[in-house]
């Protein structure tokens, strides 16, 4: 008979040998001080280290409009929402929400989900269930949350090469084109910083009868005009059928969306179990991410900031040798490439220099791509940009000279 303990202890022991555990470092985000945070260390000493892997890109978490707009909204409609959106859950802000957004990508319509993983798995469910004999083109780095709708839909489905179009296309010629096909990818991949050929794909999509399902999790509120995505920027909002997006990276708060046709939406809602069974957002969670929309619609500042920023992280690191990813957006990817040495890395950074930067490892990325996922904010100084690289370097440094000796 099985010891279940055994087991467990076994597998997590498995995934220590292999540098795959992960630890949390206990922080402390305080308002006003972005990107510091209080670190609370095991011994119980508190250190304040600089927050170099956040997705609160803006940090707009610390805004103080947005603060304003949850505090207000929490004194006046309480803490929680009272149930799904069908059980007394609908709240007038989910409905004021979803206006603003539909508008924002310049759709008919928006349904607000708990988070951008469940408007995913949601919504890709739905559509594979709904759709009848669908079949969907997925690119192999799609996020977790697609994977998942993708293979809960039970609907057949095709990996293409990662940004490849010559394969995408042959997969597409390779299915009936009367079966109802999706087109699922991402604008902006989070762990390698690249963006997707969107043109390309809105090509394919018209040429082949196919939905296009656009994940633009990690571009809305920093890209186009608005702040609403890629998509947005590129001119192509009209081509895509299918914006999904969320409030807790730019925007700082939770929460995930999907937009498009009233009536692509409707059925969503109509048919997706992780909407219908789960507890509507708090009301005052859709106030902060109302406000945070309003405010990054209005001052492009926020963006302009990040970027430069994000060039000038990029222009620093040249001037090493170390190993990144010199990608077209915000993300920073610094490949280590091993797990064990991965976590040394972000442990030194840590302890020594007081820079917190958590390891990236596999099934996140692929073994033999670890890496530490930088991510600079407009709160960081060109001061902190340069402290950072220095560490790394010399971390570097001083790996190279003990595997040499």
């Amino acid at each position: 008979m099985i010891n279940y303990h055994a087991f467990f202890n076994q597998q997590l022991q498995a995934l220590k040998t292999e540098g795959r555990y992960r630890t949390f470092a206990n922080l402390e985000r305080q308002v006003g001080c972005a990107p510091y945070a209080l670190w609370h260390k095991p011994n119980g000493e508190t250190k304040s280290v600089v927050v170099w892997c956040s997705n609160d890109y803006l940090s707009m978490s610390h805004h103080p409009d947005v603060i304003q707009a949850f505090q207000d909204a929490a004194t006046l409609y309480g803490v929680g929402s009272g149930g799904t959106r069908n059980i007394s859950g609908t709240a007038r802000l989910h409905v004021k929400l979803e206006q603003t957004l539909a508008d924002l990508h310049d759709k008919e319509s928006a349904l607000v989900f708990t988070s951008g993983y469940t408007a995913n798995e949601a919504s890709l469910s739905a559509l594979g269930e709904g759709l009848p004999d669908c079949v969907f083109f997925s690119d192999e780095k799609n996020h977790a949350s697609m994977i998942q709708g993708i293979r809960h839909s039970r609907a057949e489905k095709f990996v293409f090469r990662h940004n490849d179009m010559d394969d995408l296309r042959q997969k597409l010629a390779s299915v009936d084109p009367r079966r109802p096909k999706v087109i699922a990818f991402v604008s902006l991949y989070s762990m390698d910083g690249d963006i997707a050929p969107l043109k390309q794909i809105c090509d394919l999509a018209k040429e082949f009868n196919a939905l296009t399902y656009l994940d633009e999790v990690h571009a809305v509120g920093i890209y186009g005009p608005k702040g609403n995505g890629l998509a947005a920027e590129q001119g192509l909002l009209d081509r895509i059928d299918i914006i999904q997006g969320n409030f807790a990276k730019a925007y700082g708060v939770v929460g995930g969306y999907i937009t498009g046709s009233k009536a692509l939406v409707d059925f969503v809602r109509s048919h997706a179990s992780g909407f219908i069974f789960t507890t509507s957002l708090p009301p005052a969670i859709a106030a902060a991410a109302l406000k945070s929309i309003e405010v990054l619609k209005a001052d492009p500042s926020y963006r302009q900031r990040l970027r430069q920023n994000a060039d000038y992280l990029k222009n620093a690191l040249r001037k090493t040798q170390l190993n990144f990813i010199d990608s077209p957006s915000h993300i920073v990817p610094v490949v280590v490439g091993d797990a064990h040495l991965c976590q040394e890395v972000a442990t030194r950074l840590l302890n020594d220099f007081q820079i917190y930067a958590q390891p990236i490892n596999y099934p996140t990325v692929p073994k033999g791509q670890e890496r530490l996922r930088l991510t600079v904010t407009p709160a960081h100084t060109k001061e902190m940009i340069d402290q950072l690289v220095e560490a790394l370097d010399i971390i570097e440094t001083q790996e190279n000279s003990k595997q040499a000796a």
